[in-house]
This record gives C-alpha cells, sequence and structure tokens, in this order.
C-alpha cells in the first residue's frame, strides 16, 4: 500500500523536457477501471479532456463485451489530453501513482479483477518512456509503497475509444454504488491535493 498523502510523494526528477512543450500533449494510463481514473483526471487542473478507452490489444478485440472477459492484451485505459505550459507530463504521473489507483496491485484493482485491470503506462515517445521509468525508479528508491511496482511500461500501439456509455461515467452516476465507494474517495484525495497545494504557493 501506499502512504496516506499524495504530499509523501515526490515530484518526478527527470521531467524538465517535457515540460517545455507547447500545445496540446496526450498520456494514456491503465489503472483498473476506466470509470475512477477518468473520474481523477477529468478534475484535475491544465487537464483538456479525458477518454475511456482502451489500449495494449488489436482493433478487432476493443469492445467492452471482449475486453472484459480478460482474454485479450486490452487493459482498460484513459487518454489524458493536457497543456503541459500548465501541467507536465511527470506530474500527470504523480497523480497516476499516489491518487487514481494502487500500483502495487498486479492484474486487479480494488474489486476488480483480471488483466485488463493491470497497472500500465503507455508511453507515445522515448521522452515519456524515459520519464515514466525514471519515476517509477525515483518511487522505489523513495519507498514509497510497501510492496513492489507492478506497472508496466510498454509502448503505445493505439487507443481506442470505448463505447459512449462508458464516457463521464462516474459524474453521469454519482449515486451507483461502485462510483461511490471506488471512485469519489479518489476524487475528494484529489481536489485535498490540489488544495492543499494552492495553499502552499499562495503562502
Amino acid at each position: 500500500m501506499a502512504r496516506a498523502s499524495p504530499e509523501d510523494f515526490p515530484d518526478p526528477s527527470a521531467d524538465s523536457e517535457l515540460a517545455n512543450q507547447t500545445g496540446q500533449s496526450r498520456a494514456v494510463l491503465a489503472g483498473g477501471c476506466f470509470w475512477c481514473v477518468e473520474a481523477v483526471y477529468k478534475n484535475l487542473e491544465g487537464v483538456s479532456s479525458v477518454k475511456s478507452g482502451y489500449a495494449g490489444g488489436s482493433a478487432e478485440t476493443a469492445d467492452y463485451q471482449t475486453v472484459s472477459s480478460g482474454t485479450t492484451d486490452h487493459a482498460e485505459a484513459v487518454e489524458v489530453v493536457y497543456d503541459p505550459s500548465r501541467i507536465t507530463y511527470g506530474q500527470i504521473l504523480k497523480v497516476f501513482f499516489s491518487i487514481a489507483h494502487d500500483s502495487t496491485q498486479r492484474d486487479r484493482q480494488g474489486p476488480d479483477v483480471g488483466r485488463q485491470y493491470r497497472s500500465a503506462i503507455f508511453y507515445a515517445g522515448d521522452e515519456q518512456k524515459r520519464v515514466a521509468e525514471a519515476y517509477i525508479d525515483q518511487l522505489n528508491r523513495a519507498k514509497v509503497f510497501d510492496a513492489p511496482i507492478v506497472t508496466e511500461v510498454a509502448p503505445l500501439e493505439a487507443f481506442f475509444e470505448a463505447e459512449t456509455y462508458h464516457q463521464d461515467y462516474a459524474a453521469r452516476n454519482p449515486l451507483n454504488p461502485y462510483i461511490v465507494f471506488n471512485a469519489q474517495p479518489k476524487v475528494r484525495k484529489l481536489r485535498s491535493y490540489l488544495a492543499a497545494r494552492e495553499k502552499v504557493r499562495n503562502r
């Protein structure tokens, strides 16, 4: 398990080159049920859009029923489009590891079990790969977790957008018990973390 607070997580040290990009960038991340990961990033400053979908497998198997069987190479993933002048790729990863999911759980996340719920970073280019691998090494050296990080770092071949009813699911279904117990605590944790950062910034 991770320490309780995102403040215990170090800022990524290998983040400078990607921070100087202009325009829109994207990160594709898998951390269990995409409803929960999407809900976190929808509330993150500097993020312009988040889509739920599938990554790691083929176009032929990129549908919810097939992916849910656990027999494909797909993981439930989110595509995070963000402004690198407002938030860096490394900061996106910090939220991924400290709030969005538990990177020490292999092929599962909370109540969801199967390869489709694995922890993975799908990198687009050598620079994202470098930052991701360096941050995982940094977290391991800092001993932030009590168990080994099992997050895969794999090249992004393609991202396939999920069916319409999955998009913005947590916001549209706030009373769904799954959302109440799994997504909303993460969103509250993010908001508390951002509020604390803003307080420090304004001192």
